[in-house]
């Protein structure tokens, strides 16, 4: 063995192959340069290292560089991830940043050409990427596919921008991630035929085998408020190639304690080799990654674990180093650049007042651990000729405020929240990522959505005796501090939410969620209360019923 080479030995778990051996691995320069079966079985197991079919990292609030520290000692080694939230925000710098700062730490990140900058045309952002700009993105090496296409009554009546874009993708030879919740039928066959190959937004597992019989790939996701994954983990027995493992949105809190590793001990009841495909295999193969298979000639990147029962990480190695061991990691903490796109001017009380047009009110009811949300139309609580929040029913005011440029700012109300007194907000509403709030009155809205102001970004809990922050000056969603920082102060702020009265599961994350138009049925974007799905926009009052 040469001075640039060296060896491991465990019991080699070969997905391509299906089967498992006892052998030893020499690496040099990165790579597998020879596969040694053996005869003595080992104590401990190799296995290919996990990758994130599709994830936006600012959900984390972790730029790419510390997001890497702590998805290592998960034995992730590899993302597929749309940068669109920044892109949102910041454009083509924002892309930027985050594949500059991906650079300087080994896990692999495979970035995404943001289809749908704006995601919608019914909302503001901070940039737009047109068809010219998705193409510049296309043609690097860094960029792997045209990210998820999320406009899809845009496919289906052929809107011209957006099927240029799904052209040039096809001319580079890259693939289009797809975005469709709940579509079905001949729209969805509309879709699919515009080339679109994969889907992580299926609700029910009808939905999905439905897209699977017309050749799309299913992303089973988890993530912190869509939690399908149980619904449909049960088809990966049947299509073990046609599935990959997906977390989408996660935030800091639910990071620390796991990744895509919890999704392979949840789904090896279906078959260890089938769970592993999904997580290692196939997302390698359908984007062409750059990520090894524990194949001769392969990029060193495994992991070893204690069993195949329950899978501990005791190692995690990518391009032949060892990046974490033993849920420690080892690659060192790097300081962010900070950029930022954020001109909101602190707000009065006043400006969430809402008069009352008569009639009864559209309120959107949020629903737990999901993304999508019901149209609810309910009696209003009116005080002073205004419609008010109205806590003992849980219908709560809800608020959009422009981050870009001062405007009025859009109201609506939303059930479900659970709010008993104070109020939430944060900079981190999909995807135009303005400032969204929900409280219990004008008063405490304000207050929220001013402490975001002042601090240019941020998630945020207040109360009449106290208030907290977590501050996010990186594009007004990402924080500048280190993991397990960011971690603890989003605890702190889930649980003061909770104790406020909130019975949601991930309050905040769900309130990130009420603005993202392209999820029906109801939404509010900065403006106006939308219908996700006729796509238009509908009156927050003035409902007269007719018998």
């Amino acid at each position: 063995m040469s001075i640039n080479e060296k060896s491991i030995s465990g019991n080699i778990v070969d997905i391509l192959n299906s089967i498992i051996f006892p052998g030893t691995l020499t690496i040099s320069n990165g790579k597998i340069i020879k596969i040694q079966a053996e005869n003595k079985k080992h104590k401990n197991y190799i296995i290919p290292g996990f990758i994130d079919s599709h994830i936006h990292i600012e959900s984390s609030m972790l730029y790419p560089s510390e997001f890497a520290r702590i998805a290592v000692t998960h034995g992730t080694v590899a993302v597929v991830s749309d940068p669109h939230e920044i892109a949102n925000v910041l454009g083509l710098d924002g892309i930027k940043f985050m594949i500059d700062d991906s650079r300087r730490v080994p896990l692999k990140f495979y970035f995404g050409a943001s289809s749908c900058v704006p995601a919608t045309d019914f909302e503001t952002s901070g940039a737009v990427l047109d068809s010219e700009k998705v193409e510049d993105l296309l043609k690097m090496d860094e960029i792997k596919y045209l990210s998820e296409v999320m406009n899809f009554p845009g496919v289906i009546n052929k809107d011209p921008d957006l099927m240029r874009k799904i052209e040039i993708a096809k001319k580079y030879g890259k693939p289009i991630d797809g975005h469709a919740p709940g579509l079905r039928g001949p729209d969805l066959k509309k879709y699919i035929s515009a080339g679109i190959s994969t889907d992580h937004e299926s609700i029910t597992k009808e939905e999905a085998l439905e897209k699977l019989s017309l050749g799309m790939k299913i992303l089973i996701r988890q993530c912190t408020v869509a939690q399908n994954f149980d619904e449909l983990i049960p088809i990966i027995k049947d299509y073990p190639d046609k599935c990959m493992l997906c977390s989408d949105d996660k935030h800091p809190d639910m990071l620390v304690k796991g990744h895509i590793n919890q999704l392979v001990k949840k789904a090896k009841k279906f078959g260890l080799m089938k769970a592993l495909k999904a997580a290692c295999v196939n997302p390698v193969l359908h984007y062409g990654l750059d990520v090894g298979l524990l194949q001769q000639g392969d990029s060193a990147d495994f992991l070893v674990v204690d069993n195949l029962n329950d899978l501990n990480i005791l190692k995690t190695f990518i391009s032949g180093e060892v990046v974490a061991e033993k849920g420690k990691s080892l690659i060192p903490r790097k300081k962010p650049k900070i950029l930022n796109n954020f001109n909101a001017k602190k707000k009065k009380p006043e400006d969430f007042t809402l008069p009352n047009r008569k009639g009864k009110i559209n309120v959107i009811e949020a629903v737990n651990n999901q993304l999508i949300t019901k149209r609810l139309i309910l009696e209003p609580k009116i005080e002073n000729e205004n419609l008010v929040s109205d806590v003992k029913r849980d219908i709560l005011k809800i608020a959009v405020v422009n981050r870009y440029y001062d405007a009025k700012v859009a109201l609506g109300f939303v059930n479900n929240f659970g709010l008993k007194t104070g109020a939430i907000a944060s900079s981190v509403a999909h995807d135009s990522h303005n400032i969204i709030a929900v409280g219990t009155s004008d008063r405490d809205i304000c207050k929220a959505v001013n402490l975001i102001i002042e601090n240019k970004g941020g998630i945020c809990a207040v109360s009449s005796q106290k208030e907290k922050i977590l501050p996010l000056p990186i594009a007004g969603i990402i924080s500048d501090q280190d993991y397990l920082t960011v971690a603890k102060k989003y605890s702190e702020i889930d649980a003061m939410a909770k104790a406020l009265g909130s019975n949601l599961d991930t309050p905040l994350m769900t309130l990130s969620f009420m603005a993202l138009l392209v999820i029906p049925e109801v939404k509010l974007s900065d403006r106006g209360l939308f219908d996700g799905t006729k796509f238009e926009f509908i009156d927050v009052n003035r409902i007269i019923e007719v018998n």
